[in-house]
């Protein structure tokens, strides 16, 4: 990939007239027609990276009722809650140390959060791990493989059954976002638990759309963002922002993002293109999962 130019990962991904590598005013948080005012916002890995950089901050600045900072780490998620309350003052953060791979500490955080705000009316299931070995999957250990899928899919999936279930009733309108990967398509042999994991969840999306249809599920490919979880041969091509990924997220958590719901979107697509091509997205079933190829029995008579 040394020969790829820097932009490789947004033009070969690009399905908008405009692209966007940080943040631009149409997804702007503190944009009054994307306010989240009264709404209580979940966001899972919010101790670092896009969770902590992106996430929280424009959930914040969007003036969201309440955020509530999942993560592992009990003490960098204090330090992400005082520096939201020097963006927001008037927000209630709740923080939550939660595995979310385990069905009894999920089940924690929404009793906490039921006991805070009655339920949540968002869900951003940002929190992953990336868990390669040697690339070789002959050499692989299988319970190190086979972590990716109990945080990305087993996590994405308690976390989503919890929220479901704590809403008043489940035609309730709400919001899931799942963060996945352009791995999740495209076919890096080095990254395969970490990439399967996020097919996973992105059809996980699809299905809760599908299920629920009073609530809107996107799947986001937020890009590519210096974290610690890049690997080193991407790491030249790191150039967006984690406030791209955070006001993006908030774009999508408003009415105007409903016709994506069950499909998957790419950080760098610009919103004003997206809608301008609703009726096609919409009829032309784009941006979902399929399988490629003629079929049919009336083919062959």
């Amino acid at each position: 990939m040394e020969n790829l130019p820097t932009d490789h990962f947004v033009t070969s991904l690009q399905f908008t007239k405009h692209v966007h590598q940080d943040v631009y005013p149409s997804i702007d948080p503190s944009n009054p027609e994307l306010s989240l005012a009264g709404k209580v916002a979940i966001i899972t890995g919010a101790s670092r990276g896009i969770g902590a950089k992106g996430l929280a901050p424009a959930f914040a600045r969007a003036g969201a009722k309440a955020i509530v900072l999942v993560a592992t780490n009990a003490e960098k998620l204090a330090a992400v809650e005082a520096s939201l309350k020097s963006t927001n003052p008037n927000v209630q953060v709740l923080s939550v140390a939660t595995n979310i791979a385990d069905a009894n500490s999920v089940a924690d955080l929404f009793a906490k959060v039921k006991a805070n705000f009655g339920h949540a009316d968002i869900l951003v299931n940002n929190a992953a791990v990336l868990n390669n070995g040697s690339g070789d999957m002959h050499k692989e250990d299988p319970e190190q493989w086979w972590q990716n899928f109990e945080v990305n899919t087993k996590g994405a999936f308690l976390l989503a059954h919890s929220f479901i279930n704590a809403l008043p009733s489940p035609s309730t309108p709400a919001t899931i976002i799942n963060l996945v990967t352009a791995a999740a398509w495209m076919v890096f042999p080095s990254m395969s638990g970490y990439s399967i994991s996020k097919l996973a969840t992105l059809q996980l999306t699809a299905h809760l759309a599908a299920g629920y249809p009073s609530l809107t599920a996107i799947a986001l490919h937020p890009g590519l963002v210096d974290t610690d979880m890049t690997l080193d041969e991407f790491k030249r091509f790191d150039l967006d922002s984690p406030e791209l990924v955070g006001g993006l997220t908030v774009w999508l958590s408003s009415e105007k993002a409903r016709f994506l719901t069950g499909r998957v979107v790419v950080s760098h697509w610009d919103v004003d293109d997206l809608v301008e091509r609703k009726d096609e997205i919409v009829a032309g079933k784009l941006l979902q999962i399929d399988l490629t190829g003629m079929f049919g029995k009336g083919q062959f008579e």
